[in-house]
């Protein structure tokens, strides 16, 4: 029974990521079409895009959350109706609902949650990244990040299904604990909201080139950007982004201190995991603190998001896999 349940979540699994490539490909159509309609649209993106920097970038405006709001939903107007992007999106929602199936049938057939190895942290966390993605577009329209998502997610199932998977197993006695639920579901959470933080970062750095080029006169480079919002829109929305992310691991960062206590009798013991858990921590940390009080926008702030994100999948796919420590079982 248990090997039947198992080979149906894998069956699923390889269904969602068949899914996951199609609609990575209508995204990607999408953009094509943006960069097809965009140089109609310039003179008037231009100047929108300049009244949104001079407004977003006001700290503390009234403004600025309609402008976020409001600029994201404008921007996307255009491309609306485009059919690739409904469809990408809509084959992204499927994809989540089968690859949700292969997670409920993998914890059933563990008869545990479903994160206590690389394999099926991997499918819990590339779900949980599709699943912020679209809770976040219920309120800002970002499905221009679909090919973004649903490529990091082909990635990270690819690598994780022929590198690190592994048959059911009963937990380890460190794993047999209430705080296995919390303090990694947290985290996963966390994650997601970084992942689309890094995104809108990414996005912005580009968008930055983008205005900058065009001020100085010069050709614009990667032209369905002229339908995306401006690179402050962008940097604000990631900002607020990251900050949910943050509060989010500071939890997952207290929380593995108080499972460590029960476990192993002591809060913090300079574990490798414990400390890249930290120095993720004090990175994003020192992001919030820089582009609040220090006054770091623009490119400075996004580079420091990515540095972030860097931190999260280095401590993921490196630490967990190449170090030693009393984490180790997480590679298993």
């Amino acid at each position: 029974m248990t090997e039947s349940l198992s080979q149906i979540s894998v069956i699923l699994l390889i269904c969602s990521m068949v899914l996951y490539a199609a609609a990575f490909i209508a995204f990607a159509m999408d953009l094509a079409r943006r960069s097809a309609h965009a140089t109609a649209s310039v003179p008037s993106a231009v100047a929108r895009r300049a009244q949104e920097v001079a407004a977003s970038n006001t700290p503390g405006s009234a403004h600025t959350t309609t402008l976020i709001r409001g600029s994201v939903d404008q921007a996307g107007s255009p491309m609306a109706g485009s059919v690739s992007l409904r469809t990408g999106y809509s084959l992204t929602v499927l994809a989540f609902i089968v690859e949700l199936g292969a997670d409920i049938f993998r914890g059933i057939a563990a008869g545990r949650v479903p994160w206590a190895n690389m394999y099926e942290f991997s499918m819990t966390g590339t779900l949980l990244i599709v699943g912020v993605f679209l809770v976040v577009t219920l309120r800002y329209d970002l499905r221009f990040l679909g090919s973004f998502v649903t490529g990091l997610v082909l990635i990270l199932l690819g690598i994780s299904s022929m590198r690190y998977y592994v048959e059911v197993a009963p937990l380890p006695p460190a794993l047999q604990s209430y705080w296995l639920v919390i303090h990694v579901m947290v985290a996963i959470i966390a994650t997601g909201f970084f992942a689309i933080g890094f995104a809108l970062s990414a996005v912005q750095l580009l968008q930055t080139r983008r205005e900058t080029q065009i001020a100085d006169s010069r050709p614009a480079s990667l032209r369905f950007l002229a339908t995306l919002p401006s690179s402050g829109t962008l940097e604000n929305l990631a900002y607020r982004i990251n900050i949910v992310g943050f509060i989010l691991w500071t939890f997952t960062l207290m929380a593995g201190a108080i499972w460590a206590e029960r476990a192993w009798g002591r809060y913090w013991g300079w574990d490798t995991k414990e400390v890249w858990t930290f120095i993720i921590w004090v990175v994003f940390a020192g992001y919030i603190h820089a582009r609040a009080t220090r006054g770091w926008r623009g490119s400075r702030s996004a580079w420091l998001a990515i540095i972030g994100f860097s931190a999260v999948m280095f401590n993921f796919g490196i630490v967990n896999v190449f170090f030693k420590g009393l984490h180790s079982y997480s590679g298993l």
